[in-house]
């Protein structure tokens, strides 16, 4: 299909990109990678007014340290998440779900602050930043502020930005020495996960001391596994994994679509943390 009529600006500064996007208010979308607002566009799910894009912009993208925890560019793209060295030695589980998305056009021209700010629960890296404690930077045009990732995402496509903030850096704790795995359920390759699994797993004489689960596609956002989490510390086991995992779905509310029901969407959440963890901590 034809996308509607809009204006479009490309602003090659940061500080013209908030302000373009200040002037655009509500009805302007920023466009990044492309990968989810064109396909928006073509079928008519959305009508901006106008679209930035911020290609142009310098200084949002690449990898860096901060002692410890990785900078990452909102506009670095998926392919140079997978193969950032300080990614892949530092923040294994960022990679893990990276690598997973799409086909490898897509993640040639995906970024991770696109995948971030389209909030689509069922996307994968949401969950993997959310299962890593990450933090999202956000420029406005007064400044800077910092938003914890598990605040940032609030409904469904939507998260805590303004009209006139633009996500400019992604902020995660290294995990040096924490196991890590991405589990997703997905019919169709390279399609959406039904429900997808990130996991983060610390050991300690040979029990699980420290659990993180993300999931992906058990409600409007985003989750914490947080019952599953707090049952897994302490287990040393498969058997106690396994029983660990029944809590996965508790407090989610996972949609009901073409794809599958509610139920059967807990039951796949019970299975793939099992199957995350026990991956993980090297029990499988």
């Amino acid at each position: 299909m034809i996308p509607p009529s809009f204006d479009y600006a490309r602003p090659t500064g940061l500080d013209e990109a908030l302000r373009v996007l200040a002037d655009g208010g509500e009805e302007a979308k920023v466009l990044a990678g492309g990968q989810s607002l064109l396909p928006l566009l073509r079928l008519r799910l959305a009508f901006p007014e106008l679209v930035v894009d911020i290609g142009r912009v310098p200084g949002l993208r690449g990898v860096r340290e901060d002692g410890g925890t990785l900078v990452i560019g909102a506009m670095t793209t998926h392919h140079e998440v997978v193969r950032d060295p300080l990614v892949r030695r530092h923040a294994g589980l960022l990679a893990a779900a990276t690598r997973t998305v799409a086909d490898p056009a897509v993640r040639h021209r995906g970024t991770l602050g696109g995948s971030l700010v389209h909030a689509d629960p069922a996307a994968d890296l949401p969950a993997a930043v959310l299962a890593m404690d990450g933090e999202l930077v956000v420029a406005h045009p007064a400044g800077r502020r910092t938003v914890p990732a598990r605040e940032f995402f609030v409904n469904y496509l939507e998260t805590v930005l303004a009209p006139d903030e633009l996500l400019v850096e992604v902020r995660v704790p290294k995990t040096d020495g924490w196991g890590f795995h991405y589990e997703k359920f997905h019919t169709v390759a390279q399609s959406y996960a039904i429900v997808g699994v990130a996991a983060l797993v610390r050991r300690d004489n040979g029990r699980i001391a420290e659990a993180r689960v993300g999931l992906s596609n058990m409600g409007a956002t985003p989750l914490r596994a947080t019952a599953a989490e707090r049952a897994l510390a302490g287990c040393d086991d498969a058997s106690a994994v396994a029983r660990a995992a029944q809590s996965a779905p508790d407090g989610t509310q996972p949609p009901q679509d073409t794809s599958g029901s509610p139920e059967y969407r807990a039951h796949l959440a019970q299975v793939l943390t099992r199957r995350a963890v026990l991956t993980a901590a090297g029990m499988g």
